[in-house]
């Protein structure tokens, strides 16, 4: 694995600020996100690491404003945030080394700032304020205001100008079974927050009540509940089976893992039942070192020689 400063020349980023920058923003994600990190340091091409990175960490400040402190707060602190990032984007600055790098990430890749303005837009609606989902059309309509541009301020950095048409419905597909696999894995941890991330119409189907799954009520109308859940979120992460075919081969290991991880944690969740009404989710420590491993070394057998 290249160093750091090796990764910042081949993405072809010289300026000494703008090294800092990046330098600030690749230590902030490994202090929240290690694992995205250090599967992107492994695993992605060099040149595209520096922009991911800073993807991830856009990615992870808007959701962070999103979901912290009373509702006057997170607005007043996404509206903010806003206003910093606009003039971030038409000035190439700013007084945050995050937002700064992320800028020019986008100027340099080109990303079309529509997806920045509706992932932002998305923040002070979709997310900040958040209440449930009344029906699969309400989860599809969050999908699509929030998750959807989230995934692609972060993933469209890998394509010079932006995704196509196609690229962004992949990812669109992408993030159906993401998110429903997401919201599965972390219900424990959701509902004892006091956010519940299953459509209601889909409790209501099934003769469920919130209390039923507050309670981790062992039921036969509960695990049916459970089991039609994992099914649909099966067969999202199925419809998302191309997403390879759209991935530049620079980040195609990455992504590789990140859903074959998918699947070990949708299996987890299939096997829990009911448990994980009790408990998140997880895929424990062997499943990603195994798959770690298994795209580093295709990413090997695809590296050219000389």
């Amino acid at each position: 694995m290249p160093s750091w400063r090796t990764t910042l020349t081949a993405a072809g980023i010289t300026d000494p600020r703008l090294r800092e920058d990046y330098t600030h923003v690749a230590r902030r994600v490994l202090r929240r996100e290690p694992a995205p990190y250090v599967t992107l340091r492994l695993l992605a091409a060099p040149p595209l690491v520096p922009w991911l990175t800073a993807g991830v960490a856009f990615m992870n400040l808007v959701d962070d404003v999103a979901e912290s402190g009373t509702a006057q707060e997170r607005s007043a602190g996404l509206a903010a945030l806003t206003g910093q990032v606009e003039t971030a984007l038409s000035t190439g600055d700013g007084p945050d080394p995050l937002i700064r790098a992320y800028a020019h990430a986008v100027a340099a890749r080109a990303l079309p700032a529509h997806w920045i303005s509706r992932f932002l837009e998305g923040a002070a609606t979709a997310e900040a304020g958040f209440d449930g989902f009344g029906t699969e059309e309400d989860f599809q309509g969050y999908l699509d205001a929030y998750a959807w541009p989230g995934v692609l301020v972060f993933t469209g950095l890998q394509y010079q100008g932006g995704p196509d048409g196609e690229q962004a419905a992949g990812w669109r597909r992408f993030v159906d079974a993401a998110q429903r696999v997401d919201f599965l894995a972390d219900l424990a941890g959701d509902l004892a927050d006091g956010r519940l991330c299953l459509p209601r119409a889909h409790l209501a189907g099934h003769g469920v009540t919130r209390a039923d799954l507050e309670q981790a009520r062992d039921t036969p109308a509960v695990r049916a509940l459970l089991a039609d859940e994992t099914r649909r979120a099966r067969g999202a992460l199925e419809a998302a089976d191309g997403i390879l075919d759209l991935v530049e081969p620079g980040l195609r290991p990455v992504i590789a893992a990140m859903t074959e991880l998918m699947g070990h944690q949708l299996a987890a969740v299939e096997r829990a039942g009911v448990q994980a009404l009790r408990k998140d989710v997880g895929y424990g420590l062997a499943a990603p070192v195994r798959t770690l491993l298994r795209a580093r070394a295709g990413r090997s057998r695809l590296r050219p020689v000389g």
